[in-house]
């Protein structure tokens, strides 16, 4: 930008010229709109936004942000991540530190921060799952929703629990709206329960399970689907009350789903994938095979389909069971490539095919896994400033 911030208007006034300049602040609300709609990155946004109060102010107001979710590939948030020694520190004093690394695959050397508390990652609290921008814990029947960026922090009631608290075992937890919307709910599952928490309201809801677990719940074409550890899926309703309702279905296909697979649900655009993941080996090489199917429910019982070629679309997973994954429609405008798995790994990035597309990653190890465990495994996460669109 020029310096001093001020740039003259050009206009067919013959007034004098020092009321036909403005300063960078005083742009129309449309020229600011233009300007958001062109922009490449999560850094050209948050640059935006940070110019000066009147633009930020022009961010919040814009109305279409969640558009920026399938514009840009969501942030890699690794947890333990070694911190060098400073040069100057002795050998002999130093001690090992460690810490929060975001990396935003558009560009890999800007460093970015997240605010997770200490007690998240190396504490009792236990991660249950990420939302619209908010990490979920839970420990003691008590559960923490907490922006990933912001830090800020929401409480709600404690769980309804008996006895040993169902021995702290939670599998699940999201939101079905951000935090500002005036008909979020916070869900959680545990090992015989799902709990319903209107956001800002004094109790929770109960569904008692009968004989599985909930792990998994997406939102896909307007209605939320949850997926059970025997790998049924069902429509959730929240009013009248709390329920699920089982949708049948039929595999078509060599791969039916199992926990040796271990598969997971995302959604792109108006596809329902169920995607399973699988090494192969050669005599030189191993691949890592991911083979999405996809659920029709044009037939009774729906099906899920074989998706072969995936189009113009990259998935993105961690490896945490609990973490969400996600879909980038067009990777290729920021620098990704479609029908691409992208793995968030400890160290790195993995990339790896999926459904026919060759997997590029052929080594004789291959990073990736999913599991579940008490350690935070790296997440990918879209900040809820994306998501703060005008109600």
């Amino acid at each position: 930008m020029q310096s001093p911030s001020k740039l003259c208007v050009a206009t067919g006034s013959t007034q004098p010229a020092e009321s036909r300049l403005q300063g960078w602040a005083d742009l129309p609300n449309g020229l600011l709109d233009s300007i958001l709609a062109l922009s490449g990155s999560f850094r050209d946004l948050l640059a935006f936004a940070a110019t000066c109060r009147s633009w930020r102010a022009a961010f919040s107001s814009y109305p279409s942000k969640s558009a920026f979710c399938a514009k840009f590939p969501p942030l890699l948030v690794q947890f333990h991540v070694l911190v060098e020694p400073a040069p100057d520190v002795p050998s002999n004093i130093h001690h090992e530190l460690r810490t929060c690394k975001v990396i935003d695959p558009t560009n890999k050397n800007i460093a970015l921060r997240c605010q997770i508390p200490l007690d998240i990652y190396v504490g009792e609290k236990r991660f249950v799952g990420t939302s619209y921008g908010q990490l979920i814990s839970c420990h003691g029947g008590y559960c923490i929703v907490f922006d990933v960026f912001s830090g800020a922090e929401v409480s709600p009631p404690r769980l309804p629990f008996d006895g040993d608290f169902q021995m702290e075992f939670y599998y699940c937890g999201t939101l079905t709206a951000p935090l500002t919307s005036p008909n979020s709910h916070l869900l959680v599952g545990t090992q015989t329960s799902l709990f319903d928490w209107p956001v800002g309201s004094d109790s929770w809801s109960e569904l008692q399970l009968s004989d599985a677990r909930i792990e998994q719940i997406v939102e896909w074409n307007g209605q939320f689907i949850a997926m059970d550890d025997s790998y049924k899926i069902y429509t959730l309703h929240l009013s009248p009350q709390l329920g699920l309702q089982e949708i049948t279905t039929e595999w078509v296909g060599d791969l039916p789903p199992c926990s040796y697979v271990k598969p997971w649900l995302i959604v792109c655009g108006d596809m329902l994938l169920m995607v399973s993941c699988f090494s192969t080996m050669s005599p030189s090489y191993s691949v890592l095979q991911c083979i999405p199917h996809r659920l029709d429910i044009s037939t009774t019982p729906a099906k899920w389909m074989e998706v072969k070629q995936l189009d113009n679309w990259a998935l993105f997973v961690g490896g945490d069971v609990r973490g969400r994954p996600f879909s980038c429609l067009r990777p290729e405008r920021w620098g990704g490539r479609s029908r691409w798995l992208y793995y968030g790994g400890h160290r790195s990035i993995a990339v790896h095919g999926v459904g026919d597309e060759p997997d590029p990653s052929g080594a004789r190890r291959i990073e990736y896994e999913r599991t579940r465990s008490r350690k935070l495994w790296p997440l990918w996460v879209y900040p809820s400033m994306f998501y703060l669109d005008v109600q």
